[in-house]
C-alpha cells in the first residue's frame, strides 16, 4: 500500500509492514492521507482532491524482503529483471527539504573509502558525495558499517577510525559506543554540525542473524535509513534489511544507485554482438551461465571453467583439471549453447608449468597436454583467437580473472586481455568489467576508466543466479516512470477517485457512469485483471484507456510489484 501511494508523491512513504509494527509516526489513513498534503511536487497535486475508497485500502503485512522468489535458478533471469532489480527510492530523487533536522543512518562499505583512491567516479567518491550531500541538507548523520580488521591493526581503535574518516570527508566525525551512550549522543549532539561513527559491526554476531532487537537498537532515534552498501546487498544483515522496518523512509544512496545502474546494464541486450569473457571455475555458477548463454552472442572461456567445458564438448582433459561436480553442468550449459546458436570460444593452448622444474614454461596445444606440466595461462593462438572474435563485438562483459587454479600470479594474458579490451572501449564497444583482479588488471592497463566497474563480483553471480538481493528488496519502492496527467484526463482539477485493487473495473465503470465530474484511477497487480477492466472500460462506451486519450475519465495500470 505504500508502495501506491509513493506513486503520487513521488518519494516513498513507509511501508505498510511498518504500520503494524507501530514504528512509524503515521498511524491511521486520516494521518496517511495527510501526508499528501506536502511533500515533492508532482502533477497530481493539481487536483483539488484526492479520495481514497476505504473499502479498496487493504492493508496487508508482507515481508518486503521476500516478495519474489524464482521456482528454478536457471529460469530466474527470463526476462523479468525488474523483479531482481526494482525501481526504488534514492538520494537522488528524495526531497531535500525532507532531510532538514532529520536523522539520517547511513550504512556505508569503509573498506571502500580506506583503501581507495579518492578519483572522480569512483565507488569511495560516490560514498563520500552522498554523505557530504546529506550532510549539506541539513540532516543529522550517523555512520554504520563493518570493516576488515587484518590490514592494520590500528583500526581495532574507533577513535582512530574516525579520525581517518574525519580527513577524508573533511568533516568532525565522532566515534559512538553502541548502547545508552549512542543515544545519549543522539540527543546531545542532535543540533550539531558533526557526524556520528557507530562502532565495527563485524564484532556483532547479532548482525549476521538480521537480530530484530539489534536493529531496533541500531535504529534508536533514527528517521531516515540510507543504504549506500551495495556490495552487502546479497546479504541478510540487521544493518541493511532489520534496520529498514524501524525507519520511515529507507533510500538507495548515490553509490548503491550507480552499481543497480551498472548491474542492469549486465542484462541489457541494447547492443549486439554481445560477449561474456568468464574467468575462475564451474563450480556454483552453472545457474548464472545458463542466463548469460541466454542473452550474450558468445561465451569465451578463459579460467579453469574451460578444462569443464572442453571435456562436455568431448575433448580430451587432464583428469586432474576436471571437476567431477562441474560436468552435468557443463553439459547442460553446452546443450543450451548450442540450441541458441552461441558461440563458445576455448583456449588453443596454454603457457605451462612443469611440475618438477618450476622455471621451465612451454606452449601446449589445450588438447595435447602431457603429464608433469600445469597451465598456468593462455597461449598465444588463444589470444589471436580472443582478438579477432571481441573485436567486432559491441557490447563485452569481462566477469572472473583469466587465471588457473595452479597459477599463483597474474598473468601475462590477463594484461594483454586488458590492453585489447581498453582499445575496444575507445571505439564504441561498451565494457563492463566484473571481480577484483580483473578490474585491477584493467585499471593497471589503461590511461583512464573508460569502462563499467563492479569490484565484487560475487553479488553479481547472486544476481546472475536470480537470486535476491535482500538489502535491495528491503529499500522502498519507486514508480518506474513519470505520468503525464494532462495526457490523460481533459480537466486535472478534477476530484480524483483511486481505486486501489481495482480488480476487473466493474466498480469503476459504476462509479464513473454516476460521477461525471470525477477522475478515476485504478491500480491493479494482475495483468490479466488489469486488461479485463480495459474491456469492461471499452465496453462501456468509454475508450480504451490504455490509448489516454483526453476524454477518458477513467484509466487503469498494472503495478510493477
Amino acid at each position: 500500500m505504500s508502495y501506491v501511494l509513493e506513486f503520487f508523491l513521488g518519494y516513498t512513504l513507509p511501508r505498510i509492514s511498518n504500520f503494524h509494527n507501530g514504528c512509524t509516526k503515521f498511524q491511521d489513513l486520516q494521518q496517511i492521507g495527510l501526508r499528501l498534503s506536502y511533500g515533492k511536487c508532482s502533477a497530481v497535486q493539481k487536483c483539488k482532491k484526492i479520495r481514497f475508497l476505504r473499502q479498496a485500502l487493504n492493508l496487508e503485512l508482507i515481508d518486503h524482503a521476500d516478495l519474489l522468489s524464482f521456482p528454478n535458478e536457471a529460469e530466474a533471469c527470463d526476462g523479468r529483471e525488474t523483479d531482481i532489480l526494482p525501481y526504488v527510492q534514492t538520494v537522488r530523487n528524495f526531497p531535500e527539504e525532507e532531510l532538514i533536522g532529520k536523522v539520517v543512518m547511513v550504512r556505508l562499505d569503509l573498506t571502500i573509502v580506506l583503501r581507495e583512491q579518492k578519483k572522480q567516479q569512483s565507488p569511495a567518491a560516490r560514498v563520500i558525495s552522498t554523505i557530504k550531500y546529506l550532510h549539506k541538507a541539513g540532516a543529522k548523520l550517523v555512520l554504520l558499517s563493518s570493516w576488515s580488521l587484518r590490514a592494520d591493526s590500528r583500526l581495532l581503535k574507533l577513535e582512530y577510525v574516525a579520525e581517518l574518516l574525519s580527513s577524508e570527508l573533511e568533516l568532525k566525525v565522532i566515534p559512538v559506543e553502541l548502547g545508552s551512550g549512542f543515544e545519549q549522543s543522539l540527543r546531545e549532539d542532535k543540533h550539531k554540525s558533526s557526524i556520528l561513527l557507530l562502532e565495527n559491526l563485524s564484532q556483532f554476531k547479532q548482525e549476521q542473524a538480521n537480530c530484530s532487537e539489534f536493529a531496533r537498537r541500531l535504529s534508536s532515534g533514527v528517521d531516515i535509513f540510507v543504504n549506500d552498501a551495495f556490495f552487502q546487498s546479497h546479504k541478510i544483515l540487521a544493518s541493511n534489511v532489520g534496520i529498514t522496518g524501524f525507519c520511515y523512509a529507507s533510500i538507495a544512496g548515490f553509490h548503491f544507485d550507480e552499481q543497480m545502474s551498472q548491474l542492469k546494464k549486465i542484462i541489457e541486450m541494447n547492443k549486439r554482438p554481445y560477449f561474456a569473457i568468464v574467468g575462475g571455475n564451474l563450480a556454483g555458477k552453472a545457474a548464472a551461465l545458463l542466463f548469460l548463454a541466454s542473452r550474450c552472442d558468445g561465451l569465451v572461456f578463459v579460467g579453469d571453467a574451460a578444462f569443464q567445458i572442453m571435456h562436455a564438448f568431448g575433448l580430451p582433459v587432464p583428469m586432474e583439471l576436471v571437476e567431477q561436480e562441474s560436468l552435468e553442468a557443463a553439459r547442460v550449459l553446452v546443450e543450451a549453447a548450442k540450441a541458441r546458436g552461441v558461440q563458445i570460444i576455448l583456449p588453443k593452448d596454454f603457457w605451462c608449468l612443469n611440475d618438477y622444474y618450476p622455471s621451465r614454461m612451454k606452449i601446449f596445444p589445450a588438447n595435447r597436454i602431457i603429464d608433469g606440466w600445469k597451465p598456468v595461462d593462455v597461449g598465444p593462438n588463444t589470444l589471436e583467437e580472443m582478438i579477432s572474435v571481441l573485436s567486432r563485438c559491441k557490447k563485452i562483459l569481462w566477469i572472473g580473472a583469466v587465471k588457473f587454479s595452479s597459477s599463483h600470479q597474474e598473468s601475462a594474458g590477463a594484461s594483454k586481455l586488458a590492453s585489447m579490451l581498453y582499445n575496444l572501449s575507445q571505439m564504441n564497444c561498451d565494457l563492463i568489467v566484473v571481480g577484483k583482479q580483473a578490474c585491477e588488471t584493467f585499471i593497471g592497463r589503461s590511461r583512464h576508466v573508460t569502462a563499467d566497474m563492479i569490484e565484487n563480483a560475487s553479488i553479481v553471480w547472486e544476481f546472475l543466479k536470480g537470486r535476491k538481493l535482500h538489502g535491495l528488496l528491503a529499500l522502498d519502492r519507486a514508480y518506474p516512470f513519470k505520468l503525464n496527467w494532462d495526457a490523460l484526463y481533459a480537466n486535472t482539477t478534477l476530484p480524483l477517485v483511486v481505486d486501489v485493487g481495482s480488480g476487473n473495473g466493474l466498480f469503476l465503470t459504476r462509479m464513473a457512469k454516476m460521477r461525471k465530474d470525477w477522475n478515476f484511477l485504478g491500480l491493479e497487480r494482475n495483468e490479466k485483471l488489469v486488461r479485463r477492466c480495459l474491456d469492461h472500460v471499452s465496453q462501456s462506451g468509454m475508450t480504451n484507456g490504455n490509448e489516454c486519450h483526453n476524454n477518458i475519465p477513467i484509466h487503469c495500470f498494472q503495478l510493477p510489484w
